[in-house]
């Protein structure tokens, strides 16, 4: 990360929580067995993905040499909350789904 030019730091306080929030729903999900149990996992794996987006898009924009283009930033901005959003969306579809009949 120090070669991105993010220091360690921040990166474990950023994808820190999220990751707690995992290890803590899958026991969860493996002990309470929600009725959309696909739903609250790929939750909690966006979620992660939404924390991890911005270094991922770091990486990218390094990679690609496209790092000082102002748009660049402008589509992380804009992306994150949306992804973060997505997770929060699909917790309440997994929270207030009834369960199959079956």
């Amino acid at each position: 990360m120090e070669s991105l030019g993010v220091p360690w730091f921040v990166l474990v306080r950023q994808i820190g929580p999220p990751l707690v929030l995992l290890a803590v729903g899958a026991v969860l999900v493996w002990w309470r067995r929600p009725a959309r149990t696909g739903l609250v996992v790929a939750a909690l794996g966006v979620n992660l993905l939404a924390a991890a987006l911005p270094f991922l898009w770091i990486g990218l924009q390094v990679g690609a040499g496209i790092g000082t283009q102002t748009a660049a930033g402008l589509v992380v901005l804009l992306l994150q909350p949306l992804v973060a959003f997505t997770a929060w969306i699909l917790l309440l579809v997994a929270v207030l789904a009834r369960p199959s009949a079956s």
